[in-house]
């Protein structure tokens, strides 16, 4: 990653950053931290790494000033118990850190930005401008998210286009009042209500980032502040992003992501997302 990019991190409120990882994201941890601190136009609070105990990844976030929280400290929930496989895929550990993603506000204190542990910021990024949520969208989906979503939320998804885009803000209030309507619907704590409405014959059932992201779009459409994502799928290592190649990407993308060396991540086989 280019030393030439500088910290500008812009006004307003602090926000936090939950990047879930594990062992086999340290190629790409370090980069992807490095970026948040260049990139993201917010000041940024703390940095947390969610991860099963490792030596390596407790040694790398004392390294880059993160703090490193346990998994099992967010869920009384273990990937273990999540039976969500074929016998030709496994998207047990796919779901899991989906779940943790949602348990942030367990120990973010502010609106928190969860970063998938494979994707490097190579532009500057804003998240809130003028009170305005922006979210950063791609214009292709899985049909199996929305039909999970209208399951739990009793509703058709309403945004134009598709969060998932490997990193999104959650505001600590909405996130609450996602995750307590959809314990009201369902009777049952928000977590066992998404395991409940999954098909689990579908390889893809269940987006976390199309969950918030249309939770909010159907309570404030008309202040969203919708940007394309502009991702690039790169197989390379992220050591190869020379100042020279970042600035190359940057004219035509705001992200690149790893997935290729990172494809049974929490025993994940498929690589599309």
């Amino acid at each position: 990653m280019s030393k030439r990019a500088a910290r500008r991190p812009g006004g307003g409120p602090a926000i936090d950053v939950l990047i879930p990882a594990i062992e086999k994201d340290l190629h790409t941890l370090p980069y992807v931290i490095d970026s948040i601190r260049a990139f993201v136009r917010h000041p940024i609070g703390r940095i947390y790494v969610v991860s099963p105990d490792s030596r390596r990844i407790r040694a790398l976030c004392a390294k880059k000033n993160c703090t490193f929280v346990l998994e099992t400290r967010l869920l009384p929930l273990t990937k273990s118990r999540i039976r969500y496989r074929s016998r030709t895929w496994d998207r047990s550990g796919w779901l899991y850190q989906q779940l943790l993603k949602l348990s942030g506000d367990r120990v973010c204190r502010r609106s928190f930005l969860v970063v998938d542990a494979d994707t490097v910021f190579i532009r500057p990024h804003r998240f809130r401008i003028g009170g305005r949520p922006v979210f950063y969208c791609r214009n292709w989906s899985q049909p199996e998210y929305f039909r999970t979503y209208r399951k739990l939320m009793g509703r058709r998804k309403t945004a134009p286009r598709s969060f998932v885009t490997h990193y999104m803000l959650f505001e600590r209030s909405k996130l609450r009042s996602l995750k307590k309507t959809m314990e009201k619907r369902h009777g049952r704590p928000w977590y066992k209500a998404i395991l409940k409405s999954i098909d689990r014959r579908k390889q893809f059932g269940f987006s976390e980032f199309e969950t918030y992201g249309n939770y909010v779009y159907a309570h404030r459409s008309k202040s969203c502040i919708l940007r394309s994502a502009r991702n690039k799928a790169l197989s390379s290592h992220p050591s190869r992003l020379t100042g020279t190649r970042v600035r190359r990407l940057s004219k035509a993308y705001r992200t690149v992501s790893f997935h290729q060396r990172s494809v049974y991540k929490r025993g994940v086989k498929a690589r599309r997302r």
